[in-house]
């Protein structure tokens, strides 16, 4: 069988030197078999989540123009403002607005690799408009990079590996990005596209990501092996953990990165907010992997036999050996995926590489349909439309 719910972690057992024994076990079995959990008693405050709700929320009610003097488009980092239905994932719209802040870094020079576009300063709304959200956005981020890093720390400890095993990927000043998302309800989309996709099928490209789930709203769903969606519900005083394709690549795919999507609010529920805080790694990373002890390869291994299903999945994996020579090189090209007005402005030779790739994944996904619609080559092919197969 596969997962049907998702673990829910305390942190505070792992400070403990009594109960930390337990909460590792309790680590690897979320880690190994589900790869989406949620962690309480994170340490972060209450008045600072508060704070970030707030002034998350608070920028949303800015006026289009106001929102437009940081649009992503301004600058090639992919860092600031995204207007809806900007953004396309799984070649579909996503229906959200968002705007997206990182730890700062200045303008790379002439001699720089091109990813390192995307290290760069904010775009910041005018103090005028919100004279804390600033100020809230970098405690935050502060604060949730150390507890990002703790984490992972602990990631290492379960696999048996030093709690050091993961630090070598990470530059001396890491970016981690942050993202502040509005998910309008159905009411508020165009009236010829009522699609549901909040944001498509995809994965975290990174080490692991940290949800905060800013409103009541279900919609986020996470895809067990055998391909069903499993609700995520808020739950107040946790964050939301997911497992990113990076840790998957280091890990040999012992710790495997859960596909997830958000459905917007049916009609008339108002708005999904939500803040996920993303743990980098260096885009200077080349495709290399840690040693994972035999047992804890042979138990994961175990695991998905027990099962019995091969492991199904909506998205391509962004750490295909082979293909880039650097994580930053793959992650310039996602971007540019995800944002295409921001690749027509600053990438346009990538974007038109990006698009022919599309044209020819459309038409054989149309070519797949056909064969479907005369009868022929039924075997599979359904299940096939809607996800690729990967054994993991």
């Amino acid at each position: 069988m596969s997962f049907s719910s998702i673990p829910v972690l305390d942190l505070s057992l792992a400070r403990n030197a009594d109960t930390k024994p337990a909460f590792l076990r309790c680590l690897r079995s979320a880690l190994l078999e589900v790869g989406f959990l949620y962690i309480k008693n994170t340490g972060i405050s209450n008045e600072l989540i508060d704070k970030v709700i707030t002034q998350g929320k608070a920028f949303f009610d800015l006026s289009e123009d106001q929102k437009l003097e940081v649009q992503m488009k301004n600058a090639p980092s992919f860092l600031g403002y995204n207007k809806l239905g900007n953004e396309t994932t799984a070649l579909e719209t996503d229906w959200r607005e968002q705007i997206d802040l990182s730890t700062p870094h200045p303008l790379p020079t002439s001699s720089d690799p091109l990813y390192y576009n995307l290290l760069s300063p904010n775009q910041w709304p005018d103090p005028a408009y919100l004279p804390s959200f600033r100020s809230t956005m970098e405690r935050y981020i502060r604060q949730m990079s150390i507890l990002s890093t703790t984490f992972t720390s602990l990631v290492a400890e379960t696999l048996l590996l030093p709690s050091t095993a993961f630090d070598r990927f990470f530059d001396p000043d890491q970016q981690h990005k942050l993202k502040i998302i509005k998910y309008p309800d159905l009411s508020c989309l165009p009236a010829d596209q009522q699609s549901q996709q909040g944001v498509g099928p995809h994965k975290d490209s990174m080490l692991t990501s940290y949800l905060l789930q800013a409103s009541h709203h279900r919609g986020l769903q996470a895809q067990n092996l055998a391909g069903d969606w499993i609700d995520c519900p808020p739950i107040p005083g946790t964050l939301v953990v997911a497992i990113g394709q990076g840790l998957e690549a280091l890990t040999h795919g012992v710790c495997a990165s859960t596909t997830h999507r958000v459905l917007s609010p049916a009609a008339g529920q108002g708005p999904r907010f939500s803040i996920p805080f993303f743990q980098g790694v260096s885009y200077d990373a080349t495709f290399e992997s840690v040693d994972i002890p035999a047992e804890i390869v042979e138990t994961r291994r175990e695991l998905l036999e027990q099962r019995g299903v091969k492991r199904r999945d909506d998205v391509e994996f962004t750490f295909s050996k082979g293909r880039w020579g650097h994580l930053g090189e793959a992650t310039l090209v996602n971007r540019v995926k995800s944002h295409p007005d921001v690749g027509e402005r600053w990438y346009p030779e990538i974007l038109a590489r990006v698009r022919e790739e599309q044209r020819v994944a459309r038409e054989k996904k149309e070519g797949v349909k056909e064969r479907v619609r005369k009868g022929k080559g039924m075997d599979g092919v359904g299940s096939l439309l809607e996800r690729k197969e990967i054994v993991g």
